[in-house]
């Protein structure tokens, strides 16, 4: 399984997303603090221009208030009937206006501190202070033509007057004010000059700066679609892909960033799903083959169980027909003996020893009919367990010796394999061999040899070929098909030996069947016989219920 990378290598992409934001926000913060910074500024102006609109206002109304009170002293020259209240009110607005244009200049000061304000605000100071005493003169000299003295010609009257409106601490009060006005509004000017341009600034800087963040947020948002679009594409390729089983599918991103890790991890998790499918697979396979493996060998046992039946069938049927012949051979002995006069002795004797005869050959019918019927049942319930069959072979040479002996033949075996292991009833084994030794030992002739040989073959399923060779009288082309038949025997046999009942190579071949094995006979007229059991190595043999 493959190694996932160590965690400060798999957030590469994380760390570029962090940086860039971080990069948008402190472009966003210094914005905002610039933005914040100008707008002060630019307040700043807006005030300047305020206070100077205000000053220069404040001169205009104080002029005004002074014409307004020449007025009123022409009146009262004249005995128009200006009231002094109407003179104490304006003197008091014109106080009023100075204390406001002394307020607002301390704050010119504050709000504009370079040289040419500096210079203004001297001015404007020097002017306030005339103002001022300006003011407390006319006060005075208000209330000292008021009323006017007894004699007093009206035009120095009205000379004094004038004089006191317009001429304070040795200046000319027209002028002062009409330059107070003048350097107002130039102050205004500048005032307003400097806040367009500082309005203009922010403008451009606001411009600048929100085109800025958008450019940088495009850029960025261009990058990062960028590099996350392949990846995107093909983590879901690769999520199709799962999706659609093809576990084959890899996703394949190199890097050390989180895709390449998510991708690492899926293309990790695909292989593992391929390899549990395949586990899976060979899991059914060999499942599925155990499975087609025990059908064929149920399905064997069951044709097996169906041939049996058969054989059963037959077998009443050879019973039947084997049992008649000698019993009726009896009866019919029987009754002649009992039919008619009384018989000599001799013949009584000669009927006995017919019966007799018939006699034994019923109880040889019987034998070999029953063995025909517990070979047929107990080649379907064999006692199957792990097998020598080394051993049983030399048993069967052991047995057969007696045999050969007894006929005048020789049985001689080539050396057995070291070893052949196999499962099944060694005691069948050994009746299998046995009738083929026998029925070779009674188809040769004295001083002929038999020869019994074991060879082991390899291969996918191991097996063994026993060999049984004679040189007896042979079997005939058209009677081998029927060798296997019951109750067969061929011509030759029986010329050769009167006695048996052809039911000694079908029980052969029922045993090797039940051991999962078969029979073959070769064979030609004169020079002998081979009989080839073939049986499993190894082998276990499927267990048919009874």
């Amino acid at each position: 399984m493959t190694t996932p990378p160590p965690a400060h290598e798999t957030n590469v992409f994380g760390r570029r997303l962090t940086l860039a934001l971080a990069a948008l926000g402190s472009i966003a913060v210094i914005q905002g603090a610039v933005a914040l910074w100008a707008v002060g500024e630019a307040e700043r102006h807006v005030l300047r221009g305020r206070v100077a609109a205000d000053i220069r206002q404040g001169f205009t109304e104080l002029r005004s208030e002074k014409q307004q009170l020449r007025t009123w002293l022409a009146q009262q020259q004249f005995g128009a009937g200006a009231r002094d209240s109407q003179r104490d009110a304006l003197l008091q607005r014109m106080r009023v206006i100075l204390a406001d244009l002394k307020a607002l200049a301390d704050q010119a000061v504050v709000l504009d501190d370079g040289p040419a304000a500096r210079q203004r605000q001297a001015g404007r100071r020097d002017a306030l202070v005339v103002l001022e005493g300006s003011i407390a003169q006319l006060e005075r000299g208000l209330a000292s033509l008021n009323p006017p003295p007894v004699g007093m010609d009206t035009n120095l009257a009205w000379s004094i007057a004038n004089e006191l409106f317009d001429r304070a601490e040795g200046q000319d009060l027209r002028l002062l004010l009409a330059d107070s006005i003048d350097r107002e509004d130039v102050s205004l000017r500048e005032k307003r000059a400097d806040t367009n341009a500082a309005l203009a600034w922010l403008r451009r800087f606001w411009i600048g700066s929100t085109t800025t963040l958008a450019l940088a947020a495009l850029l960025l948002a261009a990058f990062f679609a960028r590099a996350l679009r392949g990846p995107l594409r093909s983590l879901s390729e690769g999520a199709a892909a799962l999706r659609a089983g093809r576990l084959s599918h890899r996703i394949g991103l190199s890097g050390s960033d989180e895709f390449a890790a998510v991708a690492r991890s899926m293309d990790a998790m695909a292989a593992e799903l391929a390899e549990r499918r395949r586990i899976e697979t060979e899991a059914r396979q060999a499942l599925e083959e155990q499975v087609a493996a025990r059908t064929d060998e149920l399905t064997s046992a069951l044709v097996a169980q169906r041939e049996a039946e058969v054989r059963r069938r037959q077998l009443f049927a050879d019973i039947s027909h084997e049992l008649r012949t000698p019993t009726t051979a009896i009866r019919g002995e029987a009754q002649i003996a009992l039919r008619g006069d009384p018989k000599p002795a001799d013949e009584y004797r000669g009927s006995l020893r017919r019966i007799e005869d018939a006699s034994r050959q019923l109880g040889l019918a019987i034998d070999d009919l029953l063995t025909m019927a517990r070979s047929d049942i107990d080649a379907l319930s064999l006692r199957r367990v792990p097998v020598d069959l080394v051993a049983v072979l030399n048993d069967v040479h052991s047995h057969g010796q007696a045999m050969a002996l007894a006929s005048g033949v020789r049985l001689e075996h080539e050396p057995w394999p070291a070893a052949l292991a196999m499962s099944g009833d060694a005691d069948r084994l050994r009746q299998l061999l046995l009738a083929l030794v026998d029925n070779a030992v009674r188809y040769s002739r004295p001083g002929q040899t038999v020869r019994l040989e074991a060879v082991a073959i390899d291969g996918p399923r191991p097996l063994v070929e026993v060999r049984i060779h004679d040189e007896g009288i042979g079997i005939a082309a058209d009677d081998l098909p029927r060798v296997f038949d019951r109750n067969h025997r061929a011509p030759a046999a029986i010329a050769h030996r009167a006695d048996g009942s052809g039911l000694g190579l079908p029980i052969a071949r029922v045993l090797a069947r039940g051991h999962g094995g078969e029979i073959a006979i070769t064979s030609a007229p004169g020079r002998g016989t081979t009989a080839t059991v073939t049986l499993p190595l190894a082998f276990t043999v499927p267990k048919v219920p009874a």
